[in-house]
């Protein structure tokens, strides 16, 4: 057996397979450069590090749930000069997660409230933490037949443990008082041990209409925002201004000039009167 023989089945018995697949290629490089053996020992185990981390960060996309993978970089900040850029630039750090802290995206629905709770679950990721996404419908529906078969705690457990929870789309479908009071035992499950980054299109105020309980939304509230962070979204809908630029809806100015001929002729008569 040849010594690459010999060293393929070491790195098999290892489950090295990174180096495996990249084996001729780093003793080419080698035998070119002439590295030191430290630095020719640092490439080759760079390569399955890098590997590895590739492998567990793909893992953990699958496993958060994600709806689509969105960055940063591709949201268009320009389009929604009511955030403040600073305060994202600081989410980013990922410091809020290590304080077990809250961040609350408020907005109309399409002004990229699911995108950035998107871009910071997958920059969790990247940095080596547990997120797990899904809707407040979902995660209430989930948890309330949960509680009906009599395996509440136990399903409880699966949103305790990410260190990152997203419940999208808050408040787009009020709850019942099961639906209510279950929410609240998540939230108080995760106060100060983990972070929820949560989007809704209701202003805290309007809370009460969620819960159908002023008093229970109040407690919610209490608990979420005691350790937060909240970005409020004042803007277009980036869905809208698409299908602006598709023509299929008209541009705010061309619908004032589009007055229905009828309408006119009734202004010019009151006019005329």
């Amino acid at each position: 057996m040849t010594v690459i023989e010999l060293l393929r089945t070491t790195l098999a018995g290892m489950n090295l397979t990174a180096i495996d697949a990249r084996l001729e290629t780093l003793l080419e490089n080698a035998s070119k450069k002439e590295p030191s053996y430290a630095d020719f020992l640092l490439e080759v185990m760079s390569a399955e590090a890098d590997a590895r981390k590739q492998r567990y960060v793909k893992t953990r996309l699958q496993l958060a749930h994600l709806p689509y993978v969105k960055t940063f970089s591709q949201f268009d900040f320009g389009f929604q000069p009511s955030i403040d850029e600073r305060q994202i630039r600081e989410l980013r750090t990922l410091r809020f997660i290590h304080e077990a802290s809250n961040v609350i995206l408020l907005g109309p629905p399409g002004v990229g409230k699911t995108h950035l709770a998107v871009a910071l679950a997958e920059t969790a990721i990247q940095a080596g933490q547990a997120a797990y996404f899904i809707t407040a419908h979902d995660l209430v529906t989930d948890l309330g037949r949960a509680y009906r078969e009599g395996r509440l705690d136990r399903r409880l457990r699966i949103y305790v443990a990410p260190k990152v929870l997203i419940i999208d789309e808050m408040g787009y479908l009020p709850l019942d008082d099961l639906g209510a009071t279950i929410f609240f035992q998540l939230v108080s499950a995760r106060y100060e041990r983990g972070s929820i980054i949560l989007t809704s299109n209701k202003s805290y105020g309007e809370w009460g209409s969620i819960f159908g309980d002023p008093i229970i939304a109040t407690a919610i509230l209490d608990r979420l925002l005691h350790h937060s962070s909240t970005v409020n979204i004042r803007g277009e809908s980036y869905r809208l201004k698409e299908r602006r630029k598709a023509g299929l809806v008209p541009l705010p100015e061309q619908q004032q000039s589009e007055v229905p001929a009828s309408t006119a002729a009734r202004g010019k008569r009151n006019h005329s009167a």
